[in-house]
Formats: structure tokens, sequence, C-alpha cells
């Protein structure tokens, strides 16, 4: 490269937001390309512990919410963001004036927003991307300032304003690569798992999930005649999940641990059924690893978007949705037996879900990046 790249990044709040993002900067360290790179989020976000994990240099700014829906319970802090947001701003033009980068990548979250205004007003080519099937609010009004949009998923489309859509391009979700090289012998030793029976991973996340935790423990006595599960329940319900009273024959089939770190990648190769939520990392790993799923969506979430994308997997044939408000035990045992008792099912949903994945998400963001910044592409 004849020069420096000079990348800036903003986006976070949670996982969402941030690890598409720094997916997206190990894949520009992978090109070689020189490179320095300046991630601005809040202080109190998950990016400020990712970026200092990975030696990232950081910069806080404040922001505030932009709600849909305000409501007098709100009416403080309503009042208080609509103070937080201009300082936010102003933060913003301060430290994307000093760093003066080539590029900017917006991974979305409400952190956004006033880094993609800085932008505009230096005068600095904005990349926006969206992870989601539906466009969040903090990404409808960056798509009006951004230079290029790449999108999650072809359906995204739909949700942008009419003048930005000629701007977007489907790159995909970044994903870790590493959980693409999963080793299913490995999960099986780990866990003392048996191959007389199917294997169905669940997960609510790292804090785990009330709701698909209560529903796993009703389930369990009709289940585990027919599965095996590894439940990854959240440190604050292992107690509880390891209390659950099984036939003695049955207990040794039940798995439950607080979190799944580096072991994940083996699970995925694995799960022959996963069970989860359905937000947009989720779903990207889902499908790039092309694993049939039975989904449980939060809600309500902002734009409902986890309904949304649980739905699009189901109508590819990818997944089972349970999208009722509160879904019951006997409705999740309708969706998980069929899949059970049906291996050239579960191959076929796998397949569905592995064609809507973008393995080179990542690398597809990434040229993205070099293009709009000057560099040229792979």
């Amino acid at each position: 490269m004849s020069r420096t790249l000079r990348l800036l990044i903003t986006g976070g709040g949670t996982g969402g937001h941030t690890y598409p993002a720094l997916t997206t900067l190990s894949a520009v360290q992978r090109r070689q390309v020189p490179h320095d790179v300046l991630w601005v989020g809040t202080a109190n976000g998950l990016e400020a512990r990712i970026t200092a994990e990975h030696g990232i240099p950081f910069k806080a700014i404040t922001t505030g919410k932009l709600r849909r829906r305000p409501n007098l319970k709100e009416l403080g802090t309503n009042i208080a963001d609509v103070f937080r947001i201009p300082v936010g701003v102003l933060q913003a033009v301060a430290h994307a004036a000093r760093y003066l980068p080539d590029v900017v990548l917006s991974t979305g979250g409400y952190v956004a927003v006033p880094i993609g205004v800085a932008a505009r007003l230096i005068r600095r080519p904005l990349v926006m991307h969206e992870q989601t099937t539906v466009v969040g609010l903090a990404n409808r009004i960056l798509s009006r300032l951004a230079t290029r949009i790449a999108l999650s998923h072809e359906s995204s489309l739909e949700h942008l304003p009419e003048p930005a859509r000629k701007k977007a391009v489907v790159t995909g979700n970044p994903i870790r690569p590493e959980l693409l090289q999963g080793n299913r012998a490995a999960a099986y030793d780990l866990f003392g798992l048996t191959f007389e029976v199917p294997l169905i991973y669940v997960t609510g996340g790292a804090q785990g999930s009330k709701q698909i935790n209560t529903l796993i423990a009703e389930v369990l006595p009709r289940l585990l005649p027919h599965a095996q599960i590894v439940h990854q329940c959240g440190p604050a319900w292992i107690d509880q999940m390891r209390a659950v009273e099984l036939p003695g024959e049955l207990s040794e089939r039940y798995h439950p641990v607080p979190y799944v770190g580096g072991e994940l990648a083996d699970l995925f190769a694995a799960a022959d059924v996963v069970i989860s939520r359905s937000g947009a990392g989720t779903v990207s790993e889902l499908t790039a690893v092309g694993k049939p799923s039975v989904l449980i969506p939060l809600i309500p979430t902002g734009g409902d978007e986890q309904r949304k994308n649980a739905g699009y997997l189901a109508s590819a044939g990818a997944a089972r949705a349970l999208l009722e408000p509160r879904p019951t035990a006997d409705q999740l045992l309708a969706e998980l037996m069929p899949l059970l008792a049906d291996h050239e099912l579960r191959h076929t949903m796998g397949q569905a879900a592995a064609k809507l994945g973008r393995v080179d998400a990542a690398d597809a963001l990434c040229d993205v990046l070099l293009e709009v910044a000057g560099q040229g592409s792979r």
C-alpha cells in the first residue's frame, strides 16, 4: 500500500454492534494493509471493554437515545438525552477532526449517530453497516449521510429510504472465522455426550434468558428421552438449572453450563438443533454454520427486529419460530419433536440456513471500506 489507511470505527452498546466491527478490523489486518485505527464509542458500552482487551485505541463520547415512543416514565431521561445528543456530536466532531480518517465504519447503536454526523461535517466518507433484517432508527438516520450502505440481508433494502437504496450493497454480517472451524468430536469429549440421540444446543445469550430457561426446565422430562442438551443458561441461573429434578437415567443427558466461550465453535459443529434467541449476531452465526434452529425471539425489541429475523429464517425453511410473546412448553415441543425424529428434515433445514449465510461477510465489508477509502480492493 502506498500509504497508511486511517480507519475510524464507531458502533457498540451490544455485541451485535461491536463484534461485526471487530471482525471486519481483523479482515483488514489479515490483508496486511498498513493502517491506523481509532474506535469511538461510549464509556460504559461493550465496545470499551472489547477495545481494551484487543489494544485498540478508543475515545469515549456522550450520547443519548432516540426513542420511538417516549413515555412519561422516561420523561426525565428523555429531557437529559436532548442535551446529551448535541454534546456527543460536538465531541464526535472534535475526535474525527483531530484523527482525519480516510473512511469511517459505523456498525450501529446510538453512539454511531454523532460520528456519522461528524463524518459528514468534516467531509469524510462513511460506510454504514446494518446487521438486522430491519433497518434500525439510528441507521435510517445515518443512511441519508452514508457514502455506502452495507446490508446483511437483501430484504433490508425495502426498509431503507428510497434515495439511500442506490448506495446499498449486500455484504452479509461478519462473524468470527473461528466459528467455522469447530470440531464435533471435541464437543462430545468435553461434555461426555452420547451418539445415541441428537444433540440440542440451547442458548439465551451470555447472561441467559429467563423465558428460555423456564421453558427448558419444563420440557426436560419429556425431551430427554429423545435428545441430549448442552444448555448455556447464564451465571445467575446455573444453580437453579442444575437443581432441576430428572430421572437418574436421563439426568446424564442434560448439561447446563453458565457460559460458553471458546468451545462455541465445537458446539456448533456438534449440534443437531439449536434453540436460541434471534438477534442479528445469532442469526448470522446460525446461517454461516448451516444449523437448523428453533428460534424464540426476545419481544419486544427495537422495531420488533428479533421476531422479524426469526420470521425471515422460518419463511426460508431454515428455522422454526415461536413468534407468540409467551410461547408454551407444548408449543416448543411441537416444533422440536419432528426435527429430532427426522435426520433428513434437519439436513434440509441446515442447507436452507447455509444458503442465507455469508461466510465471506467480513472480507466483503473490508472490500467496501478499502474501495471507499480509495485504497483498492483484494
